[in-house]
């Protein structure tokens, strides 16, 4: 046994010292010999075993009080270092509140010129779209402008909220209602007082010529999850309470609900989801069917579920999942609803899920259908 440890740690010793052994033969009759054996060593089996045996060392020298366990990950790459910096907020100057310091009537030219283009840009229910910015959906938040080129939304569910008032990011919904005072209970569009859902998960406020929807989790002791802005000259020019449906605005419902979902993952420390096309299919082909017949169900009239659906379409999985939901003004109303809908909570932050295809339709009245499949190989 003492042999055969001696032998390992030469090993061990050799494959360190290489560079330097190298560099003092690298005239002599030996370099072709050289030159052979570092290529044997640079074989992928060979620096295996050469790591194998570094570790099993390593761990050998730790439990002998020889080499401590910082020496031993000063070369380990760190999770840590692939965070993106914590972002210091400042208080609003001009509005009541700010996401990622940036303001409701703020110059779209400033914010390119700070942050860059976005990550995407998909077409939202007030005839303009969400502009996306996150770095691997960390410092999440979506950003629109109006015909002024000026900021006139921002949506964020993650801690890049700031105010005047100290709401932020997981303040009690107390806090919430004795600095906002009550929240709206209808809305006009037009000649049409359009009255708003009661016991939901969110309230709606007008502020400065601000709409400000403040999410709640309720399995987080109903906190602030999520704040959305909206300036009141963008939500007086969308005139229905529903927006007419358009091939675009399909398309951004899915992608927004795409990036929703993956940014909630990685706020609760979960990997990013891979967009799936093929399952994307499956997905709307089931929104389409129940806005077009009427019905609102897993289970679709022919009896059959996600699984016969995704197997049907020829989709292999190990794991899968389905996400529904109905009527909800957008893919950001759509998702904070699934996640306080504990079963949706779950398929969105389920460990095991590798890919991810969102399909969305519209019935006669404008009112969405939303289709979430979740998968893994």
């Amino acid at each position: 046994m003492f042999r055969l440890l001696m032998i390992i740690i030469s090993i061990f010793l050799i494959h360190s010292s290489w560079p330097y052994i190298k560099n003092e033969l690298n005239h002599t009759s030996l370099t072709q010999s050289l030159s052979d054996l570092n290529t044997l060593k640079d074989t992928p089996e060979v620096k295996n075993t050469i790591q194998n045996i570094s570790g099993d060392i390593q761990d050998a020298l730790k439990q002998l009080g020889v080499l401590s366990d910082d020496s031993a990950q000063q070369n380990q790459p760190s999770s840590e270092s692939n965070k993106p910096s914590k972002v210091e907020l400042d208080t609003p100057a001009q509005q009541e509140f700010s996401i990622f310091n940036i303001e409701l009537g703020d110059p779209k030219d400033d914010v390119i010129e700070n942050l860059g283009n976005p990550l995407r840009s998909t077409m939202n229910e007030y005839g303009t779209t969400w502009n996306t910015y996150h770095d691997h959906y960390q410092n999440f938040f979506m950003v629109m402008y109006d015909k002024d080129n000026k900021v006139a939304g921002l949506y964020t569910d993650q801690d890049l909220i700031a105010s005047r008032n100290g709401i932020k990011l997981g303040a009690a919904k107390e806090i919430v209602s004795n600095l906002l005072g009550s929240p709206l209970t209808s809305i006009q569009k037009g000649l049409v007082l359009y009255k708003l859902p009661e016991e939901e998960d969110y309230d709606i406020f007008l502020r400065e010529n601000t709409y400000v929807t403040v999410f709640y989790d309720k399995h987080e002791e109903n906190t602030v999850t999520a704040v959305q802005l909206i300036s009141k000259d963008m939500e007086n020019k969308k005139i229905d309470f529903y927006t007419k449906p358009t091939a675009q605005l399909k398309e951004g419902f899915e992608y927004q609900l795409f990036d929703l979902t993956n940014a909630a993952r990685v706020e609760h420390q979960l990997p990013a989801l891979t967009w799936d096309e093929h399952v994307q299919v499956t997905a709307r082909k089931h929104s389409t069917d129940m806005a077009d017949n009427n019905y609102f169900n897993h289970t679709n009239l022919k009896g059959q579920s996600p699984f016969d659906r995704m197997a049907a379409d020829d989709i292999v999985y190990q794991l899968a999942g389905e996400n529904l939901a109905y009527g909800q003004l957008s893919s950001i109303f759509a998702h904070e609803g699934l996640m306080n809908s504990l079963g949706h909570r779950e398929n969105i932050l389920r460990e095991g899920y590798e890919y991810l295809g969102v399909g969305v339709a519209f019935n006669g009245q404008s009112q969405p259908y939303y289709t979430e499949n979740f998968y893994a190989k």
